[in-house]
């Protein structure tokens, strides 16, 4: 009975520590992580996530356009460089010395270097140095069907990571919750909101779930390495319930219209079902679209307001 026992209890444990962050230690020296992109949004969500983790500033690597902007995390002692990913001969000194890194994904630029191909030589470059282990913030809508415009950016990305020769982790996040505050205040505005027919619910998620998630696959490469993650939120919502939901703040209904082309959310099919995957990785579930629509409750009553003049 004993010899049962403490066989449960170690197969209990070793279950547990599947789901915990790993010391970060590599052979006997810390890891250093790399975040590339570490002076935008998300970038500072979790380099602020990673510090609240426990990470040492000594242990980061924050890799950014503008470095100047992160002169706070400078102070603590991490080490800020200037690196961009369409300058690719700035990435071998911005990420020498890492051993794991985050590449958040960039916004493309007309005229410059293609997208999948800028986080091709980020890869590489990052090999080159000697990342063993590459996180890289994708989209939901990373595949050949989607009706995305930034899909096939990100597929050709993710099938890039997954041949440079690190371990990987692919986070497709679904759309930012921002999107669907912005067209919650326009709804407020107009007292209006067009949907495309046969519009497909989202489950938007907020910059701090996605940070949450970068984080915890930075630490926890047992449950990560080599595995893609689709992070949204905890429920979907379509332009009837956004409309639904600015009705009740402002006490006035909203007119929804079905008009083919586009509506006020992103095109159709690029939404995409709810997932646990944030829950599974940073061992709490995700916000959802209502708590944001509250926090932004202000907003959204000062514009219906002003469509009331």
């Amino acid at each position: 009975m004993l010899a049962r026992r403490f066989l449960i209890l170690i197969l209990s444990l070793a279950f547990a520590a599947s789901f915990m962050p790993s010391p970060v230690q590599a052979a006997g020296k810390p890891e250093r992580i790399i975040v590339s992109g570490a002076s935008g949004q998300l970038g500072q969500l979790t380099v602020e996530e990673l510090l609240h983790r426990g990470v040492d500033p000594k242990n980061l690597i924050l890799v950014s356009r503008t470095p100047d902007k992160l002169a706070q995390y400078a102070q603590q002692g991490a080490s800020v460089r200037y690196g961009d990913l369409y300058e690719p001969k700035s990435l071998a000194s911005a990420y020498a010395g890492g051993t794991r890194m985050l590449l958040i994904s960039i916004i493309p630029m007309p005229g410059a270097t293609p997208r999948p191909e800028a986080h091709k030589a980020a890869f590489d470059a990052a090999v080159k140095a000697g990342v063993k282990h590459i996180v890289y913030t994708s989209f939901i809508a990373a595949n050949q069907h989607s009706p995305s415009p930034f899909g096939e950016d990100h597929r050709k990305s993710e099938i890039a990571l997954k041949a440079s020769g690190a371990k990987w982790t692919v986070l497709r996040n679904g759309y930012y919750d921002d999107v669907f505050v912005a067209a919650a205040i326009k709804m407020a505005k107009t007292g209006r909101a067009v949907m495309s027919p046969g519009e497909q619910p989202f489950a938007p998620v907020t910059h701090q779930d996605c940070a949450a998630a970068a984080a915890a696959a930075l630490l926890n490469p047992r449950l990560s390495e080599n595995k893609t993650f689709v992070i949204t939120g905890s429920e979907a919502w379509g332009t009837r319930d956004i409309a639904a939901a600015v009705g009740r703040i402002t006490g006035k209904p909203i007119e929804v219209v079905e008009q083919t082309g586009t509506g006020d959310l992103p095109p159709d099919g690029a939404g995409g079902p709810v997932t646990d995957d944030l829950a599974r990785l940073a061992g709490h579930p995700a916000a959802g679209l209502g708590a944001s629509l509250e926090a932004s409750r202000k907003q959204i009553m000062e514009a219906a307001l002003e469509q009331a003049k």
